[in-house]
């Protein structure tokens, strides 16, 4: 953190921390606050810490893969230079003393943002969400707390913090985000085992509006993104395409357009600005080939192949 990036929320303009709720660097709420609340951040943009948020202090380290050992390791050494440093308001018996009786305890949250298209095609993910809430497992959508999970990406996190350790908590999260990956796998096979030419018509639909498209909004563009990273997964597309979708979610998003022009823009301006993006990109990115498709990542036993979904000849 020696050559992190410190700045008030007061001194930032509205598309600025837009920029960053966009990057998930500070919540919708810290970037609605006013005097008294600032954000510092490492330059890799995996560490911020949101000073004055609900808490006075909220910690976050992030990673781009499934290592919740890695995160919970970087974050405690993080939080145990700054307790060296601070008066921690701490009960032996209830933990940290949090400004939201939710979060005392631990005050840890361990979340996950998982794309699982194929679990809210097949009318799925209600059953799921409703199971996870049982044992005290919320899923919200993109940005957090009452968003909406556009383009089929949901962010899974625990919701209890009280009675049960850092690890303990760690340990049930990850448990159960590999079994909604597992079920959202098992999903996709189903889907391109019962009608392959309905997803291939998606897929294909969705290429291209991306390539041909000249005004695309923001949730069009999640859900069609979201198609090809399906695309991607099943090896109709390269898997290299994956990451270039996942640079295109965060790039498309409206404050990242208008850093981008350096100007403010109109929502059709916008949408003009993100197709045109879109275009360029895919013109790098060859048709999606059924052929390839493959479910040799799934690490489930789905017993098919590409000729076993090829539609039936009339």
């Amino acid at each position: 953190m020696r050559d992190s990036f410190s700045e008030e929320m007061t001194s930032l303009n509205a598309i600025q921390k837009q920029v960053l709720v966009e990057r998930h660097l500070v919540s919708r709420e810290h970037a609605a606050k006013g005097p008294g609340c600032a954000t510092v951040m490492n330059r890799q943009q995996t560490v911020s810490i949101m000073i004055n948020e609900e808490d006075h202090l909220r910690i976050q380290v992030m990673r781009p893969d499934l290592d919740f050992d890695a995160l919970w390791s970087d974050s405690s050494a993080l939080d145990d230079e700054l307790e060296k440093r601070l008066d921690y308001a701490f009960s032996p018996e209830l933990g940290y003393l949090t400004a939201c009786p939710t979060n005392l305890g631990t005050a840890l949250r361990a979340s996950a943002m998982l794309h699982l298209p194929a679990l809210v095609l097949d009318k799925q993910m209600e059953k799921v969400v409703r199971a996870m809430n049982q044992i005290g497992i919320v899923a919200r959508g993109l940005f957090g707390e009452a968003s909406d999970p556009s383009g089929s990406v949901f962010q899974i996190s625990n919701q209890q913090t009280l009675g049960e350790s850092e690890t303990v908590i760690i340990r049930r999260i990850e448990d159960v985000i590999r079994v909604v990956i597992s079920h959202e796998w098992k999903a996709r096979i189903r889907l391109f085992q019962g009608n392959a030419v309905k997803m291939f018509d998606r897929i294909g639909r969705a290429y291209g509006i991306l390539r041909g498209g000249h005004l695309i909004s923001s949730s069009e563009a999640m859900n069609l993104l979201s198609m090809m990273r399906l695309a991607s997964d099943v090896h109709m597309l390269p898997v290299q395409v994956r990451d270039s979708v996942d640079r295109l979610i965060m790039e498309m998003q409206p404050a990242h357009l208008q850093i981008g022009s350096g100007k403010s823009l109109a929502p059709g301006e916008r949408d003009e600005m993100r197709a045109d993006l879109m275009r360029r990109t895919f013109e790098e990115i060859p048709h999606p080939d059924p052929s390839k498709l493959s479910f040799a990542d799934s690490g489930v036993d789905s017993g098919i192949s590409a000729d076993d979904v090829k539609p039936d000849e009339e």
